[in-house]
C-alpha cells in the first residue's frame, strides 16, 4: 500500500472551518475505488494544524488519486486557507489494513 500523512497549517481564520473547506476533495477521495482511508484529525497541541492520514491500494491507485478532477480542484480551492504548504511522509508499507499494537493488547 501507499501510506501518506501530511500535516496542514491552517490560517487560523479557517481553521474550525477546515472539516468544511475540505469536506467535497474527502468525501470524493474516499469514494475512489484504491482509496484504504482518508482520515483528518485536529492537533491537540495545535488548533490550526490538521494531520491527514490516507493510504491507497497500490502505486496505480495513488496516481489514479493526484491525477483526479477532485485532486485537481483541491489545488486550486484549498491552498487560500494554508498558512504554509504542507508537509508529508509518503512511503509504501506491506499490507491494506492496520495492524494490532500488540504492546498494548487489550484482553
Amino acid at each position: 500500500m501507499i501510506f501518506i500523512t501530511a500535516k496542514f497549517a491552517i490560517k487560523p481564520e479557517h481553521a474550525d472551518r477546515w472539516p468544511e473547506l475540505s469536506r467535497e476533495f474527502t468525501e470524493a477521495t474516499r469514494a475512489e475505488p484504491g482509496c484504504l482511508w482518508f482520515d483528518w484529525s485536529r492537533s491537540l497541541d495545535d488548533p490550526t494544524e490538521y494531520v491527514l492520514v490516507e493510504a491507497f491500494r497500490d502505486g496505480g491507485a495513488g496516481g489514479a488519486h493526484v491525477n483526479s478532477a477532485h485532486f485537481k480542484a483541491a489545488q486550486e480551492t484549498l491552498p487560500p486557507y494554508l498558512a504554509a504548504t504542507p508537509r508529508i511522509v509518503n512511503v509504501e508499507a506491506p499490507g491494506t489494513e492496520w495492524s494490532l499494537l500488540g504492546e498494548m493488547a487489550v484482553d
